[in-house]
C-alpha cells in the first residue's frame, strides 16, 4: 500500500510546483506606473546637478558664456512624463572665437538629473515652450 502512495504523492508535489510558475509574478500595469509617477520628484537642486554634469560634459567649462536654464516642467518624455530643464549655452572655440549657441535638454528621475540630450531635433521638441533665465553659474564653472 505505501508504494501506491509514493508516485502519487510525488506527482503531486511536481504539479503544485509547477502551477506556482504559472502564475503572474510580475509587476502590473498600474504598479508600473505608480512606481513612474512616484520617481516625479520637483529636482531643486536641478541647477546643482547640471553644473555638475556640464563640468565633466564640455570640453572646457572655462569657456562658457550667454549661460541660460529653465526650470523644470513636466513633459511627455518616453512611456510617461518626467521634469525637462533646458539649457542653452555658448562655447569659446580653440581659435577663440565663439560659435553659435547650443541647446540641451536635462531629465530627472527621483529628482536627480538622469538623461542629457544633445541631439538638436529632440531639444526642439522637449524646449519649444521654455522659458529661459540667466545661468550665471555656468559661465563661472572651473575645471
Amino acid at each position: 500500500m505505501r508504494v501506491r502512495f509514493l508516485p502519487f504523492a510525488a506527482v503531486s508535489i511536481l504539479i503544485m510546483s509547477l502551477s506556482g510558475c504559472a502564475s503572474d509574478v510580475g509587476p502590473t500595469a498600474a504598479e508600473l506606473k505608480a512606481r513612474w509617477e512616484a520617481e516625479n520628484v520637483y529636482p531643486d537642486a536641478y541647477k546643482r546637478d547640471l553644473l555638475a554634469f556640464m563640468r565633466t560634459y564640455l570640453n572646457d567649462p572655462t569657456r562658457i558664456r550667454g549661460a541660460a536654464v529653465s526650470r523644470p516642467v513636466r513633459k511627455s518624455v518616453g512611456k510617461g512624463e518626467r521634469f525637462v530643464a533646458c539649457v542653452r549655452y555658448t562655447e569659446r572655440k580653440d581659435n577663440g572665437t565663439y560659435g553659435a549657441p547650443k541647446d540641451g535638454a536635462a531629465t530627472f528621475v527621483s529628482a536627480r538629473l538622469d538623461r542629457f540630450f544633445d541631439n538638436a531635433l529632440e531639444v526642439k521638441a522637449l524646449c519649444k515652450d521654455s522659458a529661459l533665465e540667466p545661468f550665471p553659474e555656468m559661465e563661472k564653472l572651473t575645471r
